[in-house]
């Protein structure tokens, strides 16, 4: 037992900085490390290949974002439930909550590859998907949602260990899985030539394992956390908590990418070189991103637990911490990233045509990263208090319906790649503004009761 408690943060007690960033930075090294993985894809893809296959790859980055979200934000639910229940010392419910989250993920994924593999070339032309792209994009998107499955256990399997204080393994399981998908991705588009269909299958196969390994962790925890595939099942009751709590950031994360794939048609508008310079750059605006989401789900976890157990002025703590070191972080990476962006880019690719719109991206969103953190934090902490629907309304007024208008009045009118991307910074700002103003509002509400 004491060398499981020491892979756990106390989160209901004493300083807490040093825990906030002890599990922060795991969080946001698991997504770093995941998106350098993802960036290898490009990378081997854009030394390999060509800025036809590159944007194939690219294209596709929107619509898993779509169908991930909106179940992935599912295992959010899982995370607050997880972390409710330990603040209220009902370990006895951990149980059937853990069996019925593995469950869930495990269908859902099987549900997003079903609709992966009929819908791929659709969705794909209602983007406007460049002719030349598509046949390669097809067939990506296709066997890419094979992994569905196996990359949801993980992440719910991921939200278990995080809800009670554990984020070094998750990480120490996407390093190794990580690894074996570089190396595969090599082999299969280097040595095997299968171009696209190759990172593919390796994005596939690293998943199983990562899968695998997450399961074998749970497999082997205290009893009230144990994994057993004999009590794999769905609790009506549970299953019900998770979606509530769940659903809300699952939807909010789907409209939010239906903005984000709407941008992508405009971005597509530009044509291929457009498509692979957006998708060269936008990796290292995603690591930049994940640092500030990674203090944001530490808020989320540490806010869940110390409101159920009603310790409301450590939660208020917990939002200014997170806000405070993450805006640092993130800030400090960004600059980091623009410093470099000369070397940086040409990791993927040294065509002068794709680099002017990769440093477009650069300027006009990577160096505007922190402002995510406006809205990121304080809807974490909103859902930590049990509020998920609030951070919905506000993110798809704020961010998604805004984009939308904004690309049907503006853009169309002054079609330019820079006023296409600007609408990033600002829908962030306001729903910053928005965010903020809503917390303040339910922290009053609860010291009034």
């Amino acid at each position: 037992m004491r060398r499981i408690n020491s892979r756990q943060v106390d989160m209901l007690n004493g300083p807490l900085a040093g825990k906030i960033v002890r599990f922060a930075l795991p969080l946001a090294a698991s997504s770093v490390l995941q998106q350098l993985f993802n960036a290898a894809d490009l990378a081997v893809i854009g030394r390999f290949e060509n800025s036809t296959a590159m944007a194939a790859v690219g294209s596709n980055a929107a619509i898993v974002g779509l169908m991930v979200s909106l179940f992935g934000g599912l295992s959010l639910g899982t995370n607050v439930l997880v972390a409710a229940l330990i603040g209220q010392n009902r370990r006895e419910k951990i149980g059937d909550a853990v069996h019925t989250s593995i469950a869930m993920a495990f269908l859902s994924g099987i549900l997003i590859w079903l609709l992966g593999l009929v819908l791929a070339p659709a969705i794909l032309r209602a983007i406007s998907t460049p002719d030349e792209v598509l046949p390669l994009a097809s067939l990506y998107l296709r066997i890419y949602f094979g992994a569905m499955p196996f990359m949801l256990v993980y992440d719910f399997g991921s939200s278990v260990l995080r809800a009670k204080g554990d984020s070094g393994r998750p990480l120490r399981v996407l390093m190794i899985s990580g690894m074996l998908n570089v190396v595969l991705n090599l082999y299969f588009v280097g040595v095997c030539h299968l171009s696209v269909a190759g990172v593919a299958i390796a994005t596939v196969l690293s998943n199983i394992l990562s899968a695998v390994l997450v399961l074998d962790f749970l497999g082997h925890e205290e009893e009230a956390f144990r994994f057993s595939f004999r009590k794999l099942r769905i609790s009506a009751r549970e299953a019900k908590r998770i979606i509530a709590i769940g659903a809300p950031a699952g939807l909010q994360g789907m409209v939010f990418n239906i903005s984000n794939v709407v941008v992508q048609s405009g971005v597509n508008s530009f044509g291929a070189d457009c498509i692979a310079g957006n998708t060269a750059a936008q990796n290292f605006e995603y690591m930049a991103y994940f640092v500030i989401f990674a203090f944001a789900q530490t808020a989320t976890t540490f806010t869940s637990q110390n409101f159920a157990a009603g310790k409301y002025d450590r939660c208020r703590k917990v939002y200014l911490i997170t806000t405070m070191i993450g805006f640092s972080a993130t800030f400090a990476v960004s600059m980091l990233f623009y410093g470099f962006r000369n070397t940086l880019i040409q990791i993927f690719t040294t065509d002068p045509g794709v680099i002017v719109y990769a440093f477009a991206r650069f300027r006009y969103i990577g160096n505007m990263e922190l402002l995510t953190g406006t809205y990121e934090i304080s809807g974490g902490c909103l859902r930590g208090r049990g509020h998920s629907v609030i951070p919905m309304v506000i993110t798809m007024i704020g961010s998604c319906a805004f984009r939308l208008i904004w690309i049907a009045t503006f853009f169309q009118s002054h079609h330019t790649i820079e006023n296409l991307l600007i609408i990033y910074p600002i829908s962030w700002v306001l729903s910053g503004i928005a965010m903020n103003i809503a917390l303040a509002m339910d922290v009053r509400r609860v010291y009034a009761g």
